[in-house]
């Protein structure tokens, strides 16, 4: 069993802004989305007193982190803050020089490679950037490695990898899978569910 958590919002995601592996900050939102994380994280994983924390090394997944834990210490269910392991492998997917971009610039004033990518997804990578099958052979060897248990903070494309990778979904359905924030992604024995409750989307189930 894993649980993996999309670090929360920033400015950027609210602008529907591409970071890729730019480093930004939560904005207020993405704070107590963060803190929200942590009360799904203590109703979903009983044992996470005990379980290992890895993060992605860009700061919005850190601060997640740090701020989830601080809310499980406040909530008694940790003693104090863990130690825990960053790993560049959970750095998001590289847009190339879509970084810095919103979709909307990106349809606009590079139409035809958006086109190209949109059309394949999972196979056609932004120009500079990575795509989705090669996010897979970059995180999908660490993700198969995680001791059940461990606390995954990292981002999107990560977690899109992690569903076909370690749940089975077809790669163009991983590609398009809505990935909530605030929210814990449970992924056990080939089978994922939300933490929350909340319904998978018709591209995730």
């Amino acid at each position: 069993m894993l649980f993996l958590i999309r670090h929360g919002e920033t400015s950027w995601n609210a602008d529907r802004r591409l970071q890729g592996q730019l480093d930004t900050e939560l904005n207020g939102r993405g704070r107590e989305q963060a803190r929200q994380a942590a009360h799904v994280v203590g109703a979903v994983a009983p044992n996470v007193a005990g379980a290992p924390f890895i993060a992605s090394p860009l700061k919005r997944t850190r601060e997640t982190l740090d701020i989830l834990m601080g809310e499980l210490v406040a909530m008694g269910t940790l003693a104090a803050p863990k130690p825990y392991a960053t790993d560049e492998r959970l750095m998001e997917l590289s847009f190339g020089r879509w970084e810095g971009l919103t979709w909307k610039e990106v349809r606009r004033d590079d139409h035809t490679d958006y086109a190209s990518r949109n059309a394949d997804i999972w196979n056609v990578a932004p120009p500079g950037g990575e795509s989705y099958a090669q996010l897979a052979l970059r995180a999908g060897p660490l993700l198969a490695s995680l001791p059940p248990g461990t606390v995954v903070v990292a981002h999107g494309g990560i977690t899109r990898v992690a569903l076909n990778l370690l749940a089975g979904l077809a790669p163009e359905h991983a590609a398009k899978a809505p990935i909530r924030q605030g929210d814990v992604l449970v992924i056990d024995e080939g089978r994922a569910r939300w933490g929350s409750g909340a319904p998978l989307g018709p591209d995730e189930a």
